[in-house]
């Protein structure tokens, strides 16, 4: 039996994105870790984020806007061959609620948190945001809640 490659770990800032400037950044890492969340290669999630990128569908607003038809057929472009639907659908769902109650922000959310595990929680009541999808986007958080300790 062949010994299975190890899952690679993935950064902020390997995308070009570094979240503690603002909102902008911390949304597309957050898009790209709810991709990576989901079952399907991370090398797919990656294509489909730079879709959503260029096609400028990068902040909870821009995800609504479109019906839900287009959507999947970005993920399709991006090559997701099964779950296209489900995740645009959940996608559409998760951005609600984000709109709903933090204003759209991640940053008004961390901002509102306490805690490290407080953010973890309340992540994880956005839908289809599991510990795994946490986990991933909270590697990045760990300086700013080191910054309010200073």
């Amino acid at each position: 039996m062949m010994a299975r490659r190890p899952k690679p770990v993935h950064h902020a800032v390997d995308f070009g994105l570094d979240i503690t400037t603002g909102d902008d950044d911390m949304f597309r890492w957050f898009l790209l870790c709810y991709l990576f969340g989901k079952p399907i290669q991370s090398g797919v999630a990656v294509n489909t984020w730079k879709l959503f990128i260029t096609k400028k569908l990068d902040t909870p607003w821009a995800i609504l806007e479109p019906p839900e038809y287009k959507l999947t057929r970005v993920l399709r472009e991006g090559g997701y061959a099964r779950y296209e639907h489900v995740t645009a659908r959940g996608l559409r769902t998760c951005m609600e609620q984000l709109i709903r109650f933090y204003d759209g922000s991640l940053l008004l959310m961390f901002e509102s948190c306490e805690t490290e595990d407080e953010f973890s929680k309340r992540l994880q009541k956005l839908y289809g945001v599991g510990p795994k999808t946490a986990e991933i986007f909270m590697r990045e958080t760990e300086e700013l809640f080191a910054r309010r300790v200073e």
